[in-house]
């Protein structure tokens, strides 16, 4: 089951990320950080009152969860805003990757250091889609080579922002499901307006198409955010990260198929890892 919910979360953060992607094509960054984000806190507070209502078992948590999920959503809007920064400064091809393994690899560690200890296969498994995150992220390098060290620190920022972001979720999802995570995306929402109070942006509703490609990104994301503090409740937290991390493959195809964009050799192979990662911790 964990595998299934782990790549339910992949599917939908890739989907999520390709939309948002779209729409940074037509419109500022910030400017669409500032609708994606509340978009999903409004669904998620929506869909926790209506399973509140409901009496949904894994609807509400403690307050010691809704400390966690403000934590997680603040790290994660951090996080976007060192990966932003970092493409916007840095070569795309360096920050990347090194984002996606770090977001990866610290909260197995912190899975590690809690006792999680899961059998060869698994590991073997893991080790496989890391390298597959790898490359499915790998972008071609269009900066000198001088500013591959400024990328590596936004990578790196970037990463732990990330990554401290999946583990303060799981643990926000220990009580509960629904409300830590609307909690998640709303304090997400106060750094985005705060980043583009800081930053002037303007946000211009209804140019475009924007408004609705942002709204349905951030609904998606929102969605798998569920299906990510689910995952952590159905198995080990390692494996749920891992899988969960190979989201860049989805937005990847997508890219492809529906834009046309010309896929890499280094990203084909990362995409047949992935399989064989996959196939590796289910068996």
């Amino acid at each position: 089951m964990v595998t299934i919910l782990a790549l339910a979360a992949a599917a939908l953060y890739g989907t999520a990320d390709f939309l948002g992607g779209v729409a940074s094509r037509r419109a500022s960054v910030f400017a669409v950080l500032a609708l994606t984000v509340p978009a999903g806190a409004v669904v998620m507070v929506l869909v926790a009152l209506l399973g509140s209502a409901l009496g949904a078992p894994a609807a509400t948590g403690s307050w010691s969860a809704a400390g966690w999920a403000a934590a997680s959503g603040v790290c994660g809007a951090a996080g976007l805003v060192a990966f932003y920064a970092g493409f916007a400064s840095a070569p795309i091809s360096v920050v990347a990757p090194v984002a996606a393994l770090v977001s990866a690899v610290l909260p197995v560690g912190v899975a590690i250091a809690g006792g999680e200890r899961p059998g060869p296969t698994v590991i073997a498994g893991g080790l496989v889609c890391l390298v597959a995150i790898i490359l499915v992220s790998a972008q071609p390098a269009d900066h000198a080579a001088s500013g591959r060290l400024r990328a590596v620190g936004y990578g790196a920022a970037a990463g732990v922002g990330f990554g401290l972001f999946f583990i303060f979720l799981k643990y926000a999802g220990q009580s509960g499901v629904l409300w830590p995570v609307a909690i998640s995306r709303s304090a997400g929402t106060v750094v985005a307006f705060g980043i583009v109070l800081a930053t002037r942006t303007r946000v211009r509703f209804g140019r475009g198409g924007i408004t609705g490609i942002a709204l349905i990104s951030g609904a998606i994301d929102a969605a798998a955010n569920v299906c990510y503090v689910l995952a952590t409740r159905a198995g080990l937290f390692g494996l749920a990260v891992v899988i969960t991390s190979l989201y860049p493959g989805i937005t990847v195809l997508l890219a492809r198929v529906l834009l046309g964009e010309r896929m890499r050799w280094l990203q084909r192979t990362g995409l047949m890892l992935a399989a064989v990662g996959v196939v590796l911790v289910t068996v």
